[in-house]
């Protein structure tokens, strides 16, 4: 029986974290080059369980007792989060006519779990990744996000642009003053490997483009996040019925636990 409320526990804590999830996703479903979470779900893993017990075996001096174990069968002992996995699906594209934001467009990429991405500096003055294209200029001429990190070139050195009078051509090229500067666009191979580190920004491996993948470039649009928010209010439901569920289930366990703590051992 408490093998029962632990499994009934987990399943409530499962829930709990996927509903914590689909409302983060909810809350970003108008935050630009957003990429929803996608909760995965796992058993923990199974016990076998066995009978330990002894078996004697005749001999001429009397007997001899072997230790033996029989199969009784697998045991499951609950359900949990394993990890929240970034959904990289293009999101749909809206036009602004801000000459500041960019919507970085997939074409055909060599890997079916590579992404592209705009190359930015976090204030610890690191390399980070975002689909976020929604850039301003700050107050010294410089090419910044919306969190105020610099949007880097090629060469991965912020971009000085000197006033919003620029313009970005479709193959990732800003020309202001009569400079071009190649935007720093960054590609990652399996973009399922980078990390999630909040403001729109993804941490780990990425590189240059490689020869056969292609990109659009569209000034003066936005990528919206790809949250499907009818989806993603249908799961939420779902999930609160299979927290409910759960809760039932543990509210059972208490009530048979308590019977046979106050009534058979009275009976006793």
């Amino acid at each position: 029986m408490l093998r029962g409320f632990y499994t009934a526990a987990s399943g409530m804590l499962a829930q709990q974290r996927r509903q914590e999830a689909l409302s983060n996703n909810i809350a970003n479903a108008n935050t630009p080059g957003y990429k929803a979470d996608q909760p995965t779900l796992r058993a923990f893993p199974e016990l076998l369980m066995q009978q330990m017990g002894t078996k004697n075996i005749p001999t001429v001096n009397g007997g001899l007792n072997l230790p033996v174990q029989n199969p009784i069968g697998a045991l499951n002992t609950g359900v949990y989060v394993q990890e929240l996995v970034p959904n990289y699906m293009q999101g749909d594209v809206r036009e602004t006519g801000i000459s500041t934001d960019m919507a970085l467009i997939n074409g055909a990429l060599p890997d079916e779990t590579g992404s592209l991405f705009f190359t930015v500096q976090n204030e610890d003055g690191e390399a980070r990744y975002t689909r976020n294209g929604n850039f301003t200029v700050d107050g010294q001429g410089f090419l910044v996000t919306d969190q105020g990190y610099y949007v880097l070139d090629q060469a991965g050195n912020p971009i000085q642009t000197n006033g919003m009078d620029f313009t970005v051509t479709q193959d990732g090229f800003l020309q202001a003053e009569g400079q071009t500067i190649p935007l720093g666009i960054a590609y990652a191979a399996n973009a399922n490997e980078l990390v999630k580190e909040g403001n729109g920004l993804f941490a780990g491996d990425a590189g240059a483009v490689p020869n056969g993948a292609t990109f659009t470039l569209q000034q003066g649009f936005l990528e919206r996040s790809n949250v499907d928010s009818l989806q993603a209010m249908t799961q939420m439901m779902e999930s609160y019925r299979m927290f409910e569920t759960n809760q039932r289930v543990l509210k059972a366990y208490d009530e048979s636990m308590g019977k046979a703590v106050n009534e058979i051992a009275r009976l006793g």
